[in-house]
């Protein structure tokens, strides 16, 4: 068994929390958050080890492994002490507030030859795997345009909100929201290199943005468009888009199903002819062992057990592949500089998917 601890018991933290417990491999032995009501509660009622103070917990428990579901702002030097540690880190998303810090985890991770992932649950999700594994396998022809959407109903009034609102804690949309459509852009097509045409509003927030739109660039030619807006109340809940152009035909994807029109069948994808090919996220999905909220969230936790069970270092949503995403976002507030390398220096748009089906 995986001896494993978790830092962050709010409402992302609930969930793991349940899920890691029922995982046959992962041993949840502790758990840690400074809201005494909340960890009072859990040790009353479900025999859960708890601790008010991360560091002590690092100290008195012999630990395999952490996940780390805190406000963003503390992710960095959280993520730090457990690798310090020679701690398997599992981290919600988005990885870190600061470019800078990604990098050195980053190497951190590496060097010390962790198992290392960040909570991208939509990488899980059977309709986003088709979509990454049609674009993979080149049946599209040249992509020429991608466009990632992602709305939602999260702050709607002028007056108070939570510390995903707050700037120097959750980093507001463009960081608790565009940040999954950047990793599925990443995810399906690949990194771009810059971006430009960013416009940034605060609807009802005042300390962050909550609708962020931009255009992406790529080395080779290839251009896409970012369109996030968490102030939506059309939206029940979270509605996240991903749609890809290509020579020979486009996809359409999102949590429901795979739409995919090819212009001429492709020997790459047998069993697809001319036309609309519609693959549902209900036939592509794995059965998993304990189902809470939608199969990715267990099926990413699955994966990171698997993962530290196989030494497997270089897996899909790593550290390295989320700061790609962290990156993408500093590009957007102007942090950092974008930059368009020559085209055999931008990243494969093959391949993505190996690591994920291992």
């Amino acid at each position: 068994m995986i001896r494993t601890a978790m830092v962050g018991l709010g409402k992302m933290g609930l969930s793991h929390l349940a899920i890691l417990r029922a995982h046959p491999e992962l041993d949840l032995v502790a758990g840690c958050d400074s809201t005494a009501y909340l960890t009072d509660i859990l040790t009353k009622y479900s025999g859960l080890k708890c601790y008010d103070d991360f560091d002590r917990m690092l100290e008195q428990e012999p630990l395999d492994a952490l996940v780390v579901a805190t406000p963003s702002k503390l992710h960095a030097p959280m993520v730090e002490k457990a690798l310090n540690r020679g701690l398997h880190v599992f981290c919600e998303k988005p990885f870190v507030l600061d470019v800078h810090d990604g990098e050195k985890l980053v190497s951190l991770a590496e060097s010390k030859g962790l198992v290392n992932q960040v909570g991208y649950h939509y990488r899980f999700v059977g309709a986003f795997k088709e979509a990454a594994r049609v674009v993979a396998s080149g049946a599209l022809g040249t992509v020429h345009h991608v466009r990632a959407e992602a709305y939602g109903p999260v702050v709607l009034r002028t007056k108070g909100g939570t510390w995903r609102s707050a700037k120097s804690e959750g980093g507001g949309a463009l960081y608790d929201y565009a940040c999954h459509a950047i990793d599925l852009v990443n995810f399906v097509v690949g990194p771009p290199a810059a971006v430009d045409g960013v416009v940034r509003h605060g609807v009802f927030s005042r300390d962050v943005d909550d609708e962020i739109y931009c255009t992406l660039r790529y080395a080779d030619g290839c251009s896409g468009q970012l369109s996030v807006n968490w102030s939506d109340e059309s939206f029940r809940k979270m509605s996240t888009k991903v749609s890809v152009w290509g020579t020979n035909g486009r996809i359409n994807a999102d949590r429901q199903e795979c739409q995919i029109f090819l212009r001429e069948p492709q020997a790459a994808l047998p069993g697809m002819g001319k036309g609309w090919t519609i693959r549902y996220t209900t036939d592509l999905t794995e059965e998993v062992w304990y189902y809470l909220r939608g199969e990715e969230y267990s099926a990413q936790i699955d994966y990171f057990a698997k993962s530290i069970a196989a030494r497997r270092v270089d897996g899909t949503n790593t550290f390295r592949s989320a700061l790609e995403a962290d990156r993408l976002v500093s590009m957007i507030t102007g942090q950092t500089a974008g930059s368009m390398p020559p085209p055999s220096a931008q990243p494969a748009r093959k391949g993505v998917l190996s690591r994920l089906f291992t």
